[in-house]
Order: structure tokens, then sequence, then C-alpha cells
């Protein structure tokens, strides 16, 4: 009884994109407790993901079609509190004079946020994303932002390519901030290509790397290889 009900609610979510828990209470005549616990099972299959008040259907990107994946803002509003609670983590890691790379992910946006409270009399950030580059206008007037251009790619609300490419072979990181769409024991991943491109060679020019994984992040894999695990120096996570 309890299988049916969970696959008529993927199916229900399915239909209509996304749902509010007390839509699916009252569309299933399920309790409070009850609807969580098969949300909870489904976020965890990786069939939903958690959005605010509710979930939204996951859909798998099928090999190098870009086009099947949540838009950045779908993604922005996905696992927030997750987000957050990284973020203030990761912050914690950048000092006075740092150079810092930050990608184009979500996660890697609220990071963006927090360091912007910490209130350095000296930072220099270099990011692709153009919705960090929207947030620097708050930041305070004496950080320094490198924003890379390119090739503008919606999905991924970023500037990728050679032009990109080109542009960070003259720079130089202290430390990289990065997430990724798969996270296992050995690798992590993405299912962008020239997103893969840019964050590798991130990797390779910077002196300290660090992943943002939220835990649904965890168990799956991309098309595209960033790096191996063990290639950072840490990994900041919700996961307990």
């Amino acid at each position: 009884m309890k299988k049916m009900r969970t696959l008529d609610i993927m199916d229900y979510v399915k239909s209509r994109k996304r749902a509010s828990l007390a839509e699916l209470m009252e569309k299933f005549g399920v309790s409070t407790a009850t609807i969580h616990r098969d949300v909870a099972e489904l976020v965890a299959s990786g069939h939903l993901e958690r959005i605010r008040g509710g979930v939204a259907f996951f859909q798998r990107q099928p090999c190098g079609d870009p086009s099947a994946a949540f838009s950045y803002l779908d993604r922005a509003t996905v696992n927030l509190s997750a987000k957050r609670k990284i973020a203030e983590k990761a912050a914690r890691l950048v000092c006075e004079g740092d150079i810092l790379f930050l990608d184009s992910s979500t996660t890697t946006a609220a990071f963006a946020d927090e360091v912007g409270k910490r209130m350095f009399t000296n930072l220099t950030i270099i990011t692709n994303s153009v919705a960090i580059m929207e947030k620097f206008r708050k930041m305070p007037q004496n950080y320094v932002l490198i924003a890379l251009g390119g090739t503008y790619d919606p999905l991924l609300n970023s500037f990728l390519g050679s032009a990109a490419l080109r542009e960070l072979e003259r720079l130089t990181i202290a430390k990289a901030f990065v997430s990724a769409f798969g996270v296992t024991d050995k690798l992590v991943t993405t299912n962008h290509e020239h997103q893969a491109g840019l964050v590798t060679r991130v990797l390779d020019i910077a002196e300290k790397r660090y992943l943002l994984a939220d835990k649904s992040k965890f168990g799956r894999t991309g098309l595209y290889r960033l790096a191996t695990r063990a290639a950072f120096d840490a990994v900041i996570t919700d996961r307990g």
C-alpha cells in the first residue's frame, strides 16, 4: 500500500513539476508525519528534490543533453537550508588577502553571500557566475571582482568556453570553491561538458580545493569527471 502511494506521489509531482507538502497531504489523505516519511523516501532515492515548502520532480539528464536539467532558477530554490549551512562552514576557510575562485553553482552563490558578510579588507573573487557578479554590487567596496567572459550558458547562468579558459590562464587562485552534480567515494562529476573543462582547469591552478555538496549529491554520478574526491582538500557538506 505504501509502495503504491509513493509511486502515486511521484507521478503526481512529475505531472506538475512541483508540489507543496500541504497539497500532497490533501491529495492523498495522509497525515503530516506520513507525507514527510513518503517524501523523505522519494528524495533519498533520487526521484524528488526538496524545495521550499515542498518537493520538485528530479528529472535525470540524458547524456549530453543539458536541456533536460533544471534551470538555474529552479535549482536555486532546492535544498536552501542545506546550502546556507554549507556556505557558513565554507566561509570560515576564507582568510584576509585570499584570491578565491567561485564556480557557477547555486551552492557557491549562497557561499558568495556569506563571504560578502565577512568584511575583509583585502579579498579577490574570480568567477564565471552571472549570479555572483550581480551579488558583487552589495559586497564591501574594497573587494575585487575578476569576471570571466565567454559564451553565455543560460542553463548554468554562467560564461564558459574557450574565452573563459583563456582569461583563466593569466590568473592565480589561492582557494577554489566548486560544486558538482555527483559525488562518490572515488569521483566528483558533472553533466556539463564545458563546465567540466573550466572547473578541471581551475582545480589544476588552485593551491587549495574545496568541494561544496549537499547530501543529495552523494551516491550519484554525472557524465563528465571533474576530479577524484581525494583531490580536494576538504568536502564541505550538510551530511552527517
